[in-house]
């Protein structure tokens, strides 16, 4: 992690410009989208006139006259705050800045962010539910985050009581890494109790948030949040839902985003089983077992495994047994024999075929004419 929360580029100005006008109340990813398309850099929207600013769609003269006094905030206190708690600053036109979240449509323009980040987090799996869980919702919850880890997926969630707690801790617990977008300040936590839990992720991944670090929760900004939880995953599962919930809301966000959504059935007779199961009927994938998202996902992660010149490996790939493992490193990304397969790892056939079907259906491998498979 970088000991200054500046840019990368070492810009100062450009930060400040950036964090202030992220300060103002009432300006939102897209009216600061909005600027940044009408004055080219958030300098000269912050110099604009008031006349020019209520050219703007969606400015009137309230907000305008918060942009013309926000050289009356305190950005170097922000900053010397960040540094004092080693929070990092990272605009979105920071390298640094998780690719999958500029995909969104109203990404935020600067994230607070406490751990560090990983190649590997842009593989991704949100999970979200009801804080209002029941044993059979936070038992499924740890099993399959912690599995998912071990597969070599990072964990997103929003650190809140229920299903979002047993997500972090399953995947702490499988020795995987976690994120927490948090709907207050990284140095405002909440729920409180989660401090411990919190410090935890911190270490074994981050806490990250678009608000100022000492921002109280508000009601306004968990509904908010939830478009960065799924924002920053390759999907979401749904681990109990009531009707009107907010994991329904995360779904929903993850759905206009292009994410893949799943969904976890429950209880028939259980209340918190019915926005999952909505889900369902509305064309969620049902998942049972790890498996049933590694295998949707498999496609999506190809793009990912060569990052900024580090190489990743296939998440199903984390999940292979010795005999699977074996078969798997004597196939080439050119057409092999299974002659050839065979004869490598030494196997009997039948068991070197029946295998092959199994890193077929987790889209390692694919056949092709003949008596070929390859590695993808």
């Amino acid at each position: 992690m970088n000991s200054l929360p500046l840019f990368a580029s070492g810009d100062p100005g450009q930060l400040r410009d950036t964090l202030r006008l992220c300060l103002i109340p009432g300006v939102g990813p897209r009216t600061r989208r909005a600027l940044l398309g009408r004055f080219g850099t958030y300098g000269a929207a912050l110099a604009a006139s008031a006349e020019q600013l209520r050219q703007v769609p969606g400015i009137g003269p309230r907000l305008c006259d918060r942009i013309r006094r926000a050289g009356e905030l305190d950005v170097d206190r922000e900053i010397e705050l960040c540094r004092a708690h080693q929070i990092d600053l990272i605009p979105e036109a920071d390298p640094r800045y998780p690719a999958l979240l500029r995909e969104i449509p109203d990404p935020p323009g600067i994230l607070f962010r406490r751990g560090d980040s990983a190649p590997q987090d842009q593989l991704a799996l949100a999970i979200v539910g009801t804080r209002h869980a029941t044993r059979y919702g936070l038992r499924q919850a740890q099993r399959l985050a912690s599995s998912l880890a071990r597969a070599g997926l990072t964990i997103v969630s929003g650190l809140a009581r229920g299903i979002d707690a047993a997500a972090h801790r399953g995947a702490l617990e499988a020795g995987g890494r976690t994120i927490a977008v948090l709907g207050s300040g990284v140095l405002n936590l909440y729920p409180p109790e989660h401090a411990a839990l919190a410090e935890s992720i911190r270490r074994q991944g981050s806490l990250l948030s678009e608000l100022p670090p000492l921002q109280a929760p508000m009601s306004g900004t968990f509904p908010q949040r939830n478009r960065l939880i799924t924002g920053l995953a390759l999907g979401v599962l749904v681990i109990e839902a009531a009707e009107r919930s907010g994991a329904l809301i995360s779904a929903s966000h993850a759905a206009e985003q292009g994410r893949e959504v799943f969904a976890l059935p429950g209880p028939a007779d259980s209340r918190m089983s019915r926005g999952c199961h909505r889900l369902i009927r509305d064309g969620a994938k049902l998942v049972e077992t790890v498996d049933d998202v590694l295998e949707e996902l498999g496609p999506l992660c190809q793009p990912l495994l060569q990052h900024d010149g580090h190489t990743l490996r296939h998440p199903a790939e984390l999940q292979l047994n010795d005999q699977e493992r074996q078969v798997l490193d004597a196939i080439a990304t050119d057409p092999t024999n299974l002659d050839q397969v065979v004869r490598s790892t030494r196997l009997p056939a039948p068991r070197v075929l029946a295998t092959i079907s199994v890193l077929e259906i987790r889209h390692l491998i694919r056949r092709t004419s003949g008596n070929c498979v390859v590695r993808l």
